[in-house]
């Protein structure tokens, strides 16, 4: 399903730039980003998640004491513009199973509703919890179709099922139906909360079975698959429908490989995301940059693959 949006028409200081020609890396530097993974963090959002979040994003994350007072919609657009990101994709968040410790899901209305205030700075992905079976297979597709959702968010550690697991069947084939993306955390999970530690379920390996069963299916491994990002990298290599997502890790600790292989041969596979307030966004663009991606590359990683995967034409 193609999808219109005006924010994404090209900027003036892109045009005359053809697919394929190598930007000056002038020009590179002003490409407007689209951040694909990014939580979010008004008020009313954090009053749904549980009280481990300051002390493992200030703490083990490092995020800044003052963020966690939350932003309104406006302070998170002026800290994206400000930075060079154009556009957003919000993460309506399921977090385990509701009931349990430091366990949560995040409202879609809540995502839904930032959407519809700011259409073109934002759009929502839905959470799965593999539980909630069909209802949840209804949910994602109540979202798509009438919430304006642009795809699925699944945080495999949170419900201890690797990502081939049956539970997830249903709504890998819903989001085949629907034509739309679903990102998986994919690599080493955290302890979040002590009350609830997850283990690390989701080994980039394990995607390989669903790309096999669903090649349709636009499956993206985000968090770099840290600490097997070459398996990342086999799978993406793999599977035509195999994407990977480079948030959550900054990138001056990103491994060697994923660098070369995103300059090189993987410059189509490579999504950009900051997992904000996770990574900062000003301060992850400015560590990309100091990367020195070849120009063309860091269009393709910052905006085009995204647009052409999730369709944003």
């Amino acid at each position: 399903m193609k999808r219109f949006m005006a924010s994404f028409r090209t900027p003036v200081y892109l045009k005359g730039f053809s697919q394929g020609n190598s930007l000056r890396m002038t020009d590179a530097k002003k490409v407007r980003a689209i951040d694909a993974v990014v939580n979010i963090w008004t008020k009313e959002a954090l009053s749904h998640r549980p009280d481990w979040g300051d002390e493992f994003f200030t703490g083990k994350m490092k995020a800044k004491d003052s963020l966690m007072s939350g932003l309104s919609l406006e302070e998170m657009i002026e800290r994206m513009e400000s930075a060079g990101i154009d556009h957003a994709f919000l993460i309506a968040a399921k977090s385990g199973r509701p009931g349990l410790e430091g366990c949560y899901h995040m409202p879609p209305q809540v995502v839904a509703d930032a959407v519809k205030q700011f259409p073109d700075k934002f759009s929502g992905l839905l959470g799965i919890d593999p539980f909630t079976g069909m209802d949840g297979v209804r949910e994602l597709e109540h979202a798509v179709r009438e919430l304006g959702f642009i795809g699925a968010h699944l945080y495999p550690h949170w419900f201890e099922l690797a990502p081939d697991h049956a539970r997830y069947y249903p709504f890998y084939a819903k989001c085949v139906e629907l034509n739309v993306p679903i990102q998986l955390q994919v690599g080493q999970s955290m302890i979040y909360s002590k009350d609830y530690r997850c283990r690390s379920v989701g080994q980039p390996i394990k995607l390989d079975a669903v790309a096999c069963d669903f090649p349709e299916l636009k499956l993206i491994g985000i968090h770099v698959g840290i600490p097997w990002t070459d398996e990342m990298i086999a799978m993406a290599w793999k599977h035509e429908n195999v994407f990977i997502g480079c948030d959550a890790h900054s990138p001056k600790f990103w491994p060697e490989s994923f660098v070369r292989y995103i300059n090189s041969y993987g410059q189509n596979k490579v999504i950009f995301g900051t997992d904000f307030p996770v990574l900062d966004f000003a301060r992850t663009l400015q560590e990309i940059q100091d990367l020195d991606f070849k120009p063309a590359v860091l269009r393709k990683l910052l905006r085009d693959n995204v647009r052409r995967i999730y369709e944003m034409e």
